[in-house]
């Protein structure tokens, strides 16, 4: 049975730059063609939401969401990682229904009411803690679909946070030998055991272990997941001839410097912009969103994926404010934070 319809929810804002508060949400009965859903839990993003916490973004950036709201000048309320159950329906929605588990891309609140096209419905028996990482696993599916690595090549991934995890797990699953770099030695070892064949730490001679990974070719394409443009520009070096660098990241006002005057030009080296609002035009024909998601809950069902070993933290949502200073100060302390609702 569903639960009873909320009261008063509570939505999380960043007020200002580094300052993350608790506001009144907004939850009212679902009008037609809506559905009003009690989260369960929800995930935080450690790239992009850390960006917009630490005021990193472009003040002028429109909304990318329609479930987002204020502006990256401050106040914004951010956050697209949202598991939970649908409460009631309105008139005229079909395909949900009270009960059913679903995946929104909305910011963390406790009850939300959104146009019923939003929702991604999900198996029923689907343990939630994973349905929180649909976000993340479709923005890994999507890196992987921009990354030309083929069965036999070696890919290079710079930062083992979720996203370069999952990452790295995939390329694996295909068939691609992985190599990843990440400063956390606790992240390290999280990518050996999602199936990397050697994890390193950056610099201290990164580009020589490359080539004598792979015969003195260099990787056949890097991944720069980490955020950090100074990985960016260590991915150009550690690529083969004619090698693939692919932009992960987003590195919002961080200036970026690259080193494009040797190895980069003479190498013919490339490099890939990849953002899950788009993918990659020559699977165009074949791959649509629709495809996508029902691709993403099939990994989400995928034993192979062990998604409940990336949750480091798991923080009732009262707490939430107090969990984004944590992240700022000590980013390396956590792989994915989870925020929980009591719901289940």
């Amino acid at each position: 049975m569903p639960s009873a319809a909320p009261g008063s929810p509570r939505a999380l804002w960043f007020a200002g730059r580094r300052h993350a508060e608790l506001r009144p949400g907004d939850a009212p009965a679902p009008g037609p063609g809506e559905v009003r859903v009690r989260t369960i839990l929800s995930a935080v993003s450690h790239g992009t939401e850390m960006l917009v916490y630490r005021g990193e973004a472009p003040e002028d950036l429109p909304l990318d969401l329609p479930t987002f709201a204020g502006g990256f000048s401050f106040p914004i309320k951010h956050g697209y990682a949202s598991a939970g159950r649908v409460l009631d329906t309105g008139p005229d929605v079909e395909g949900l229904s009270p009960g059913d588990l679903v995946f929104v891309h909305h910011p963390h609140q406790d009850a939300f009411t959104v146009p019923a096209d939003l929702p991604v419905r999900l198996p029923r028996n689907l343990d939630p803690l994973r349905a929180v990482f649909f976000a993340n696993a479709e923005t890994a599916l999507n890196v992987v679909h921009d990354t030309p690595a083929r069965l036999g090549e070696t890919a290079l991934v710079f930062g083992q946070g979720v996203v370069g995890l999952l990452v790295t797990r995939l390329l694996k699953m295909s068939g691609v030998s992985v190599l990843a770099v990440e400063p956390v030695p606790r992240r390290r070892e999280l990518a050996l055991k999602m199936g990397a064949d050697a994890a390193f730490g950056p610099g201290d001679g990164l580009g020589e272990r490359v080539l004598a990974a792979t015969d003195g070719r260099g990787v056949d394409v890097a991944v720069e997941a980490s955020g950090s443009g100074a990985a960016l520009a260590e991915a150009v070096g550690c690529v083969a001839v004619e090698g693939t660098v692919v932009a992960a990241s987003w590195y919002g006002t961080k200036p970026v410097w690259l080193p494009l005057g040797g190895h980069f030009h003479r190498g013919r080296v490339k490099i890939r912009s990849s953002q899950v609002g788009r993918m990659a035009p020559e699977l165009s024909a074949r791959w649509d969103g629709k495809r996508r998601r029902g691709t993403v809950i099939s990994l989400l069902q995928d034993p192979r994926l062990p998604l409940d070993s990336l949750v480091s933290h798991r923080i009732p949502f009262g707490e939430a404010p107090e969990a984004y200073r944590m992240l700022d100060k000590e980013p390396g302390d956590a792989v994915q934070v989870v925020f929980d609702y009591g719901e289940g």
